[in-house]
């Protein structure tokens, strides 16, 4: 079996690459956006507060929770989700190292 294109890349560029495809969807930014505003575990219901239907919304709650950015449990149809402050402070962490290694192009004679 040949070589995997993850295996091309670091651990870290990995990483970023999955946390960035599950950021990539403006339904899971909302909940993400929700979620933070809330600032607590949501025992609610998200199709009242998003407008989107319930197997939409767990698709993308599930995503979002592959990646470890959100952390909750599903029990019959009560879902309490919240943010993973660790592994949130981890993908800020790697997003701002890759921002941070910008130089402004107007300070080099970059086109």
């Amino acid at each position: 079996m040949g070589v995997t294109k993850s295996d091309l890349f670091t651990e870290a560029q990995n990483d970023v690459a999955l946390a960035a495809k599950a950021l990539a969807h403006p339904a899971r930014i909302a909940i993400i956006e929700f979620l933070l505003k809330s600032n607590t575990c949501f025992n609610g219901d998200l199709v009242n507060e998003l407008g989107l239907a319930q197997a939409t919304i767990s698709q993308h709650l599930h995503e979002l929770k592959d990646v470890g950015i959100i952390q909750g449990t599903i029990e019959g149809t009560k879902v309490c989700y919240c943010i993973n402050p660790q592994r949130w402070k981890e993908i800020q962490e790697k997003f701002n190292g890759l921002f941070n290694k910008f130089e402004d192009p107007s300070t080099n004679d970059c086109c």
